[in-house]
């Protein structure tokens, strides 16, 4: 079985190759890793072979592993991106870096609050997840309402909005794939042109797409950043 850090310069190299394809560049594309069930051996791992974004799933699971991690945690980036209750919030705006999965001003607000009761940290980096294909097993908002709530969203405190994410539909066509990445890049688009000059919008600047089985299409329509678990750490139990 291939290592860790194999694995990850596999993926490393998928990325690149894909941004060549789309005339991009590599460097523009971050990897996060998503270890969503996989212990915080694994992950240090992974963070020997020069990996440090993490991406959890599950408020518990995550918690233990990032105090298991602790110290690393200087060098560690931690981005939620599970589906997010409000009862679990406060645990979320202490210990990760990142939100991509808000999909409600409630949370948003809690996040904000939560936040600011932690002066020694940035502020929390968030996307707004985006709900494409109307599956309603899957968080986030439709289309027609992420404007709405972009803007909300941006005008709180101790919270940066940086961009979109999604979770596509599973499919194995990389034309089915291609097209709801180029939906959230258009919803994206339209964002970033009509707030040109606007404050609070001055770190939008990031698109969640793109996973294991679509990253290339993910790259290909402007992805800014890849969520990879599997073809890092293996089929998960």
């Amino acid at each position: 079985m291939s290592s860790i850090a194999q694995r990850l310069e596999l993926v490393r190299e998928r990325i690149r190759k894909a941004a060549d394809a789309a005339g991009r560049l590599p460097t523009n594309i971050h990897l996060l890793a998503v270890c969503k069930t996989v212990p915080a051996a694994l992950i240090r791992e992974a963070y020997v072979a020069g990996q440090h974004a993490f991406g959890e799933n599950y408020v518990q699971e995550a918690s233990e592993k990032i105090i298991a991690l602790a110290d690393l945690r200087q060098n560690l980036e931690w981005h939620f991106i599970g589906p997010l209750q409000s009862n679990k919030t406060k645990e979320v705006a202490t210990l990760f870096d990142w939100v991509h999965s808000i999909d409600r001003l409630k949370i948003a607000q809690r996040l904000s609050v939560q936040r600011l009761n932690e002066p020694q940290l940035r502020p929390l980096q968030v996307c707004v997840q985006v709900n494409l294909s109307g599956e309603i097993t899957k968080g986030g908002v439709a289309p027609n309402e992420v404007a709405e709530l972009c803007d909300l969203v941006a005008q709180l405190p101790a919270i940066c909005l940086r961009g979109l994410m999604t979770i596509p539909a599973p499919s194995a066509n990389p034309a089915i794939q291609a097209l709801a990445c180029a939906q959230l890049r258009q919803c994206f688009t339209e964002l970033a042109t009509t707030r040109l000059g606007n404050l609070a919008y001055a770190h939008f600047d990031t698109l969640s797409m793109g996973m294991s089985d679509d990253l290339e299409a993910a790259i290909a329509e402007g992805s800014t950043l890849v969520r990879i678990g599997t073809a890092i750490f293996g089929q998960r139990n």
